[in-house]
């Protein structure tokens, strides 16, 4: 994939995730590009942005408010995490129909 298309379909993914401030600003690009260069998987970033978002609406209802993610960087250690251990295709299906069942809850 070209990095024009990687990076713009990451961040098309990043401004509409949940919980985003759902813009997208020139260090934003510059870590798409980045993780382009280092040819992380498109699949893989955008696995890593379901995980993270899932693991914030997990939260107990009790917990303090999490402020909105304002840098695509914020999923950094995600992605490693997901390059690391390669979780199933079928586990973050499984995770985007709990997010939108939280999301439309809420």
């Amino acid at each position: 994939m070209e990095q024009r298309e990687y990076v713009q379909r990451l961040l098309d993914a990043y401004r509409t995730t949940p919980g985003t401030a759902g813009v997208v600003r020139r260090p934003d690009r510059l870590f798409a590009v980045q993780l382009h260069e280092r040819a992380v998987p498109l699949d893989i970033a955008q696995n890593a942005l379901t995980l993270a978002v899932a693991r914030r609406l997990a939260r107990a209802a009790d917990a303090p408010p999490l402020g909105v993610i304002r840098s695509l960087a914020y999923f950094a250690p995600v992605i490693e995490e997901v390059l690391q251990t390669r979780p199933s295709p079928q586990y973050f299906h499984h995770l985007r129909q709990r997010i939108q069942k939280l999301v439309s809850a809420r």
